[in-house]
């Protein structure tokens, strides 16, 4: 295996002196994702003013699961509905929470009160002014204490138990028990308290506006004239376009009939070569084979233990990104700083016997038959898959990889759990417990089904904390639990390689999974 490894590694350093993309930036660089090296070409440009107008068609892997901003699950719907709709506040390109719907907010010291001030002039795209009763319309929808809900449709304003209307532009949110990082899920979208339609035609406060959406086919905005930030957006339209697979992609960047697509792998980012500039950052989700703890044989600990032993995220990265990425041993990523727990990544190397001994441990010296399920419109994960099935085979795990469609994946897999493993990435609020807390036993996302008494109180104690580095020994801790009980294999935080006509600047890596179209333009 190490030997298989080290030939790998150098054929990687071979391929990486054959690539004569530009490519900006590296994984595991600064915090936001991003560390961007200039170059002569890029500083011609640097000076020159944004055009203004145009229009471009932005390649995407799925399809939207919801037009209503409070009713979407997945992280692609989220990425696309970034540029239509805003909360009260919203996440910034170096992982700041600024104003949005919201011109000024502040935080009590105890973490109980959260006052916001409604920005001045701020208007929907039907032109209608955005009001204190939407704010509370929108936060009690979210909450789920509008009459007939009977959940929260954003599980952590359940925290919430007064929305207190001070006066026509302010608002004070009460909580039941302390929590400092709500803010960092108050960048639900503000949406009219009396419009009914936003799973149709969706009306938010964004620097683009909705035109029309074609399921299976394409998403389209264009630039809100009313948008209360001055001089944004940059384009006019936007065609967001649900391309089938990644071959299909493939084929519309080099016909030029789509300008950007954020999703390559390294050998198609090759393809490329002098007909597309690629960006490389990170793509801040936890990428990891995911592993349903109530189905057998996943629901014994030393199974688990026994794969996290055989996944070898290095050779996954080698294999599958050129090297890229930044390997990770639990349920968060590098972006969150001092809450992340780096050593996780180095309880399990690869250890064939050791993995060997935890099957025979668990009643299956001779190995199993596992189902990895992938959605195909994935082509990272599904190349990823193909990976892992190779190493199990070491210990006589034979891992049959089911592709279903991307909505399959959702209803059946994430929201049904009807599934024994799949690979996935996962993405957060700007709220390390975002990552975490979807593992309590509890948790209606908990998708994995992973249960542990310790977890949940540890849990329980950080989100009520008001002291930063309690919380921070909190989490690292959960993240240790996570990793001790292999509640999944985690492999990695995956590189970002997008594909964008060199025409167009302007385009940012958040620390978030968004794509930001309001700064983008094309150069003179």
């Amino acid at each position: 295996m190490k030997q298989t490894r080290f030939y790998r590694m150098c054929k990687l350093l071979l391929m990486a002196g054959l690539l004569t993309i530009a490519l900006y930036g590296c994984a595991g660089g600064k915090s936001d994702g991003t560390q961007k090296e200039t170059t002569a070409a890029e500083d011609s440009t640097a000076l020159a003013e944004p055009k203004r107008g145009g229009s471009v068609v932005v390649g995407i892997q799925q399809d939207l699961d919801s037009l209503d901003p409070h009713m979407a699950d997945a992280a692609g719907t989220s990425e696309v509905l970034f540029n239509i709709f805003e909360g009260l506040v919203k996440p910034d390109k170096d992982g700041n929470l600024v104003p949005a719907v919201a011109s000024e907010y502040k935080i009590s010291e105890d973490g109980m009160t959260y006052t916001f001030t409604l920005r001045e002039g701020i208007t929907f795209h039907n032109g209608k002014p955005v009001t204190i009763d939407d704010v509370i319309y929108s936060i009690n929808r979210c909450a789920g204490r509008l009459e007939g809900q009977e959940a929260p449709l954003v599980s952590a304003y359940s925290a919430i138990s007064e929305v207190n209307r001070v006066d026509d532009r302010t608002v004070e949110l009460v909580l039941g028990s302390a929590d400092t990082e709500l803010i960092g899920y108050l960048t639900a979208a503000i949406i009219p308290a009396d419009y009914e339609k936003q799973a149709e035609a969706p009306i938010g406060t964004g620097p683009y506006k909705f035109v029309s959406y074609s399921p299976q086919h394409a998403f389209v905005m264009e630039a809100y004239d009313g948008y209360w930030q001055e001089g944004l957006p940059y384009l006019d339209k936007v065609e967001f376009r649900i391309v089938a697979n990644t071959d299909s992609a493939m084929l519309e960047l080099k016909v030029g009939s789509i300008d950007l697509y954020p999703y390559l792998t390294s050998d198609r980012a090759r393809e490329l070569s002098g007909q597309m500039e690629v960006l490389v950052g990170t793509s801040n989700l936890v990428q990891a084979l995911f592993l349903n703890n109530a189905e057998p044989p996943f629901d014994k600990v030393e199974v688990r233990q026994a794969l996290a032993y055989l996944v070898d995220p290095q050779e996954i990265m080698a294999m599958v990104a050129d090297g890229y990425g930044t390997e990770i041993g639990s349920n968060m990523f590098p972006a969150f700083g001092k809450y992340y727990l780096e050593s996780t990544k180095d309880i399990y190397e690869p250890n064939v016997e050791k993995a060997k001994e935890l099957l025979a441990q668990a009643g299956y010296p001779d190995g199993f038959e596992m189902t990895i399920t992938v959605p195909s419109n994935y082509q990272f994960h599904v190349d990823t898959a193909q990976v892992i099935a190779q190493e199990l085979r070491q210990a006589n795990i034979t891992a049959k990889i089911n592709l279903v469609e991307w909505g399959t994946w959702l209803e059946e897999t994430y929201r049904g759990r009807q599934y024994q493993s799949t690979i996935v990435g996962l993405d957060a609020d700007l709220a390390p417990k975002d990552l975490l807390d979807r593992y309590h036993s509890g948790a209606r996302n908990n998708f994995v089904n992973f249960s542990n008494e310790e977890y949940d109180k540890v849990l329980e104690e950080a989100i009520a904390s008001t002291d930063d580095a309690v919380k921070v020994e909190k989490y690292q801790r959960l993240q240790q639990i996570l990793a001790e009980q292999a509640a999944s294999v985690y492999i990695q935080d995956a590189a970002k390689l997008v594909a964008i006509n060199p025409k167009l600047g302007g385009f940012e890596f958040y620390p978030v999974y968004v794509l930001d179209m309001a700064e983008v333009y094309f150069k003179e």
